[in-house]
């Protein structure tokens, strides 16, 4: 049997590793087990993957895990989106009002070994090649497959962290319907790499997420704490171009050399990257229902996995994980605190997937609109008069740790906002600025200080 003050947690990637160092701290025992072999003995086996954008949510949680300083020693920081024109120029937009408000470019596989050294740590037992087969939630006991044979494990709770392929979820749903759909985007990704210049420095501007929006797909570069960039080209699946015409190599290099032409001599080994690379997948993830009774809860990308458009995956899961840790807390019995957690969660991950959806069309259609620019500007203008009322509503979502859910409705408001005052206008200087200004008052009631 197991302590009532024991949790099981499927999965030591990032949020499983980040809530075991939570939930230890706090006095619990805690049991992780992951399918793959320990990181730090085997090398980081985890596939490639488009690179993580740490903000201020991610950065709040790992804060209370007491390891931001040690993330932020290997990231790099970026100020906002070099968009890159079909002409060739280039145009800095930044994401903030200055180096304060910035985003930092993060490795998957060293975050995961910073925040697995800080599980263990921490305190928490770590068991790797301990793969989830099956949970028997009547008995409270779950079976791991690895070393060639099953281990059968008693839990009192199981905490799911096991990513958008949960099996945790599988065997929730097999006992309790729990309404899983899954929605592809129709687009993919294939990732590629800027390799350092012959003397060692970033070939591009390292402080920037770089974007070469063409229409319909795009792609996007990251910079990485080597001096290298990783590149990540956003197709339909079908189409010209598209994933089942751009096929080969040398497709790669055709459709570069007409779209992405700038890009094209920093690319090596575009040829062997485009066709050694898989092909990512990109979906959203609804469940109808994250927990099981006292038994089990679902968090992360096994919950509510997003497209990553937004940059906010992570952060949303490692709010997760703040929100998990604070209700088991506050709670007198696991049913309560998972049901809880729920319910403060589910709708602001519903708002982020919504919002991830939007900004692909932003980024790859509208950051070279002149209309765009124009209401980006006025945009920034009334972030300035108005602090407390008109917060972009990247700025909510990147920057603040409002609810997801909050900034959604009041970025609706604000672009409609934008929209009617910027409508046949060149530039801000036909503004009716005391009719805007009375209607931010009068709709965006001051937003309250955060903790």
């Amino acid at each position: 049997m197991t302590s009532a003050r024991h949790f099981t947690i499927v999965g030591a990637g990032l949020a499983g590793s980040l809530l075991a160092t939570l939930l230890a701290k706090r006095g619990w025992q805690v049991d992780i087990y992951e399918r793959r072999g320990d990181p730090r003995v085997a090398g980081y086996a985890g596939g490639r993957s488009i690179n993580l954008a740490l903000a201020e949510r991610g950065l709040h949680a790992l804060r209370n895990a007491e390891a931001a300083d040690a993330v932020l020693e290997k990231a790099v920081m970026m100020r906002g989106r070099m968009v890159h024109f079909a002409d060739g120029s280039q145009q800095l937009q930044r994401y903030g009002r200055d180096d304060s408000e910035v985003i930092w470019s993060v490795s998957r596989g060293d975050l995961n070994l910073t925040l697995i050294d800080a599980a263990e740590a921490a305190g928490a037992k770590l068991h790797f090649d301990r793969r989830l087969d099956s949970v028997d939630f009547q008995a409270r006991t779950a079976t791991f497959l690895g070393d060639g044979r099953s281990h059968t494990a008693p839990f009192n709770a199981l905490l799911g962290a096991d990513g958008a392929g949960s099996v945790l979820r599988q065997q929730m749903n097999a006992v309790t319907p729990i309404g899983e759909r899954l929605e592809s985007l129709g687009h993919g990704y294939k990732e590629l790499e800027i390799p350092p210049r012959v003397d060692g420095g970033f070939s591009l501007e390292p402080h920037a997420l770089h974007i070469w929006p063409r229409g319909r797909y795009m792609c996007i570069a990251l910079p990485n704490d080597e001096r290298t960039f990783t590149v990540t080209l956003f197709l339909p699946n079908h189409g010209k171009p598209g994933f089942d015409t751009v096929q080969t190599g040398d497709d790669a290099r055709a459709l570069f050399e007409r779209d992405f032409a700038d890009a094209l001599p920093l690319i090596p080994d575009l040829e062997n990257d485009f066709e050694s690379h898989p092909t990512g997948t990109l979906s959203t993830l609804y469940l109808d229902r994250w927990s099981l009774d006292d038994k089990a809860v679902l968090l992360g990308d096994a919950a509510h996995a997003m497209v990553p458009f937004h940059g906010q995956g992570m952060n949303c899961a490692f709010e997760d994980c703040v929100s998990l840790a604070r209700h088991l807390d506050e709670e007198t019995d696991l049913a309560t605190a998972f049901a809880a957690f729920e319910a403060e969660r589910r709708p602001n991950a519903l708002a982020i997937q919504q919002m991830a959806l939007e900004n692909y069309l932003e980024m790859r259609e509208r950051v070279d609109d002149a209309d765009f620019l124009l209401q980006r500007s006025l945009e920034r203008a009334l972030a300035e008069r108005h602090p407390d009322r008109f917060v972009p509503r990247y700025a909510m979502v990147t920057f603040r740790r409002i609810p997801y859910a909050t900034a959604l409705v009041r970025g609706v408001v604000q672009r409609d906002l934008l929209i009617e005052a910027t409508r046949g206008q060149e530039s801000l200087d036909g503004i009716d600025w005391p009719a805007l200004d009375a209607a931010v008052e009068r709709l965006l009631p001051p937003l309250p200080a955060e903790a």
